[in-house]
């Protein structure tokens, strides 16, 4: 019987050092998603405003196709990211992201659209270069799922303080 409540006892003490664990763990992950989104949402305001500047001279009235799309996209992008960078911070100082669907829709639009303007652009100045930039993303997107998931499952296996169970 004895045996029987120390066991009781040691998956109660287990309960709890796993349910506090996955609470920072929720909180950390929350917290870093804010950071990098930020730094995304930056990043494609700068690319934007360094890809639009030469069409806004006189003499590049006459656009072709892709300096269009390049221009119209980012011209579409950048409010959307500048709006999500303040509402970035709003989340950060409350520490929760928000739920709205508005502004899921919102996020994934205005990365879509940065993420056009930089493949027009590109593909303005040089066919080949907007290709490599399509295949660097893919690249890139496989890298970083890659080494995403190793670090989680890395992280995951590395619980702190997991004792182990009594002996019967």
């Amino acid at each position: 019987m004895d045996e029987n409540i120390a066991n009781e006892a040691w998956w109660r003490r287990q309960a709890a050092a796993q349910g506090e664990w996955w609470k920072k763990r929720a909180a950390a992950h929350q917290d870093e998603t804010l950071r990098q989104n930020n730094l995304m949402y930056g990043g494609l305001i700068g690319i934007g405003v360094v890809m639009v500047q030469p069409f806004l001279t006189p003499g590049a009235a006459t656009l072709d196709l892709s300096a269009q799309i390049c221009v119209i996209a980012f011209s579409l992008a950048i409010p959307i990211l500048s709006a999500l960078i303040v509402l970035n911070r709003q989340e950060t100082y409350r520490r929760r992201m928000t739920s709205s669907v508005l502004v899921l829709v919102a996020q994934q639009a205005a990365l879509g659209l940065g993420y056009i303007g930089v493949v027009a652009g590109f593909w303005h100045i040089l066919t080949i270069a907007g290709i490599a930039i399509l295949i660097g993303t893919i690249l890139g997107l496989a890298v970083h799922s890659a080494g995403y998931v190793r670090v989680e499952e890395d992280d995951a296996q590395a619980t702190p303080g997991a004792e182990q169970p009594p002996q019967l």
